[in-house]
């Protein structure tokens, strides 16, 4: 009798787990493309459209009763991939908006100066984590991972990355316009002071 719902909970689990690693791998696929990129303008706005998704996949996580895992140490998955050259690529196709700054903890505001290129590879590696004990078969410990790491560290880093990449986007699309506005209205005022003499 107990094994018919440990097995449906086993099968909604794996089928849950199944959804997060596709948009844990589409996001770590995604990372690496933009580093690849040659143009920051798209590289700006294709990190927000993947950031933007992989938080609607902790958006997710954060929502359900907490996992956890089977065993009381997390298992040996082998050694996390370098992703050092990734972070150099991204913080040099950044640029000068690299570096930022954000409230970590709303509640208990302090203004804290970090690196997109650093926060961004710190979210992959908590995913990657996940998804190699994922791949190993191990669901109940990514789940637990992704989970933990979501609400403890990933999840802060990628709003306030998000919040980032949106205010570049808003300056780059707003700025523009108030300048416009303004040579407009320098144009107009120097009509208007035209001495008709």
């Amino acid at each position: 009798m107990t094994e018919g719902p440990m097995t449906e909970t086993t099968e909604i689990e794996g089928g849950f787990a199944q959804q997060i690693a596709d948009q844990v791998e589409s996001f770590l696929l995604a990372l690496r493309a933009v580093a690849r990129e040659a143009d920051g303008g798209r590289a700006i706005s294709l990190l927000l459209l993947e950031i933007s998704q992989i938080l609607l996949a902790g958006a997710r996580l954060g929502a359900q009763q907490d996992f956890t895992p089977r065993t009381e140490y997390q298992p040996d998955v082998g050694p996390e991939a370098d992703i050092d050259e990734m972070r150099l690529a991204l913080a040099e196709l950044l640029g000068n908006v690299d570096t930022y700054s954000f409230v970590f903890d709303p509640y208990l505001p302090e203004v804290v100066e970090s690196q997109l290129s650093d926060d961004l590879t710190s979210i992959a590696t908590d995913l990657e984590n996940g998804l190699r004990h994922y791949r190993s078969g191990n669901v109940a410990e990514a789940l637990w991972w992704w989970q933990f790491s979501y609400v403890s560290s990933w999840g802060n880093l990628a709003g306030a990355a998000l919040n980032a990449l949106l205010s570049v986007v808003s300056h780059d699309r707003l700025d523009a316009d108030i300048e416009s506005e303004q040579e407009q209205i320098e144009a107009a005022e120097a009509v208007l002071d035209v001495d008709p003499s």
